[in-house]
């Protein structure tokens, strides 16, 4: 690892009409003002700023037409030169700024150099510099879903996220989706993807979805590993997914980025952040079903889910009004569950720490799980071997959750499992016993407070590397599917008469949601494979203790 203090490059140049020293090292660009006011402004510009070089986006020499050039989103500085100065001799390199609330932004430096000679020399070095970061994408598969959300998601992009990937040199092939699973089917299919460094999608979680579920598929077909097979050890794609929130729900990447950002997302893609993830293979009868990487729930959130799907004519809001009627029914469901807990790992669901950038938990963890992986290979055998650890519970459940992370969005900002880690291997089950209305209301209100929600008698939650499902009455597949197209059928007032077997309108089942999209089966085998895929992100930074002030940023 390289001293800090070794230098590439010292200058004395100039920004604005302050000379500054200006120094290059290969993990840093720092420039320090030379003469600083004796009078302290506790607003004015700091004496000495530095910028990661894997943080740096573009480096550029300054040419007469960008002199009142402006960029996209109102932010490009004019750069005024003197009469008569050369404007070959300033180069300007844009680099990442932090704001508040996990915000990223595009800032801009340009340094008057004495000499048109010197000038060249830092903007080559830099530019070598970022060219020797082979973590950066140079060609990226981007997906449009021009009706997610507020179906401002092309223009998102336009606006906000293709000009930054042309400042950065990144080359783009857009394609803009026109039905549903069209990504996941040209990924599966038709994507030639070694052109390609990574696969990014602008829209909402299904989009994600679409994208995640056609390249670990994509994955697995060209690597000859059969996906419907809930023993196999997954491989994982070469090709990191970057998400660019456009979407009525954009919880995977408020976990992953710590907000619901273009303009910070987009910047995580250009310097080429890495996040790994883990993914839970839904099956059932050794038929695959879905991935999931955030939510498997069933009962409560399932309920609202299928209830919601009926209003998608009120946009977001029908989220809220199915809420409030399914807590209304307050119906339980019987079944079984049998989980495999996860055993020499470090962490537990009610750790106090989160998981963050540079997570130690899923680092060890997932190291771990490897050298497990490469010991049993993943086969039967390590199967049969803890066979003797599945425990199961059989009882009434309001709610059976699995959160394979936080699940934290602006209106839950704990997440329905506050300890919950991207990338450790283990998914968090979380069984809701049948309680009166009130103290089910006690455990939805602690999502969004500092209270413990497991901290209460009728609630109980376990870190499993694999579950399984079988509802009370299930009796075959066909019946099982049947009965949940009569529900689904069923009027929507049907459901206030839940609590009342008389009238004949209580279903035996629930239905899965599964990360926002709804299973057709309900019995179910869950497996959580470590980091299977990867994310252009770096995790939910932890914030400074004392904010920088003196540059502050419009956002």
């Amino acid at each position: 690892m390289e001293r800090p203090s070794r230098q590439l490059l010292l200058s004395e140049l100039r920004v604005r009409s302050t000379a500054y020293d200006v120094s290059l090292s290969r993990s840093l660009l720092t420039w320090k003002r030379r003469v600083s006011s004796p009078v302290y402004h506790p607003f004015r510009p700091s004496v000495c700023h530095s910028v990661s070089v894997s943080e740096i986006i573009s480096v550029r020499e300054e040419e007469e037409e960008n002199s009142s050039r402006r960029r996209d989103d109102g932010n490009w500085k004019k750069i005024k030169e003197r009469e008569g100065k050369d404007c070959r001799q300033a180069f300007t390199v844009s680099y990442v700024e932090r704001c508040r609330r996990h915000r990223w932004r595009c800032a801009e430096v340009t340094f008057i150099c004495p000499e048109e000679a010197l000038c060249q020399h830092w903007v080559s070095s830099i530019r070598e510099q970022l060219a020797a970061n082979t973590s950066r994408p140079k060609n990226l598969l981007v997906y449009i879903n021009p009706y997610g959300g507020k179906r401002q998601g092309k223009h998102i992009y336009e606006q906000k996220v293709a000009p930054l990937f042309a400042l950065a040199g990144v080359s783009t092939h857009v394609i803009v989706t026109g039905y549903a699973n069209h990504a996941r089917d040209h990924l599966k299919t038709e994507a030639e993807l070694k052109k390609f460094d990574g696969v990014v999608c602008v829209g909402g979680d299904g989009m994600f979805s679409e994208v995640m579920h056609g390249l670990i598929w994509r994955t697995q077909i060209d690597s000859s590993v059969d996906p419907n097979c809930p023993d196999e050890a997954l491989l994982q794609s070469s090709l990191r997914i970057g998400i660019i929130p456009a979407g009525s729900t954009d919880c995977i990447c408020f976990a992953t980025v710590g907000t619901n950002d273009p303009v910070t997302s987009a910047l995580h893609i250009i310097v080429g952040d890495s996040q790994p993830m883990d993914v839970c293979s839904v099956h059932h009868n050794n038929t695959f079903l879905r991935y999931s990487v955030s939510l498997l729930g069933y009962g409560f959130y399932g309920d609202v889910l299928t209830d919601s799907e009926r209003k998608r004519w009120m946009g977001p809001a029908r989220y809220d009004l199915s809420g409030v009627k399914m807590f209304l029914t307050h119906h339980y469901y019987e079944g079984t569950v049998s989980y495999l807990p996860a055993k020499g790992i470090v962490g537990t669901p009610r750790d106090a720490a989160r998981c963050r950038s540079g997570c130690l938990v899923c680092q060890h963890n997932g190291q771990l799980l490897s050298e497990k992986a490469e010991m049993y290979e993943m086969d039967d055998a390590s199967d049969s071997q803890s066979d003797g650890e599945w425990r199961t519970i059989r009882g009434k459940f309001l709610a059976i959750n699995a959160a394979s992370m936080s699940c934290a969005c602006p209106r839950s900002p704990k997440g329905l499992s506050p300890a919950a880690h991207l990338a450790d291997g283990t998914t968090d089950l979380i069984l809701v016993q049948k309680c009166s209305r009130f103290d089910f209301l006690r455990h939805l209100l602690r999502h969004t407070s500092k209270d413990d929600q497991f901290d209460l008698t009728f609630v109980e939650v376990h870190r499993v590397r694999r579950f399984r499902f079988t509802p009370r009455h299930c009796q075959s597949d066909s019946d099982l599917e049947l009965d949940l197209r009569e529900i689904g059928k069923r009027q929507i007032f049907s459901q206030i008469c839940r609590d009342h077997p008389a009238c004949g309108c209580a279903p035996a089942y629930s239905s899965w949601n599964c990360d926002g999209e709804i299973l057709t089966h309900t019995a179910i085998d869950v497996r959580v494979h470590c980091q299977l895929i990867k994310l252009f992100a770096r995790g939910i930074e932890e914030p400074t203790v004392f904010e920088d002030l003196t540059n502050p940023c419009a956002i």
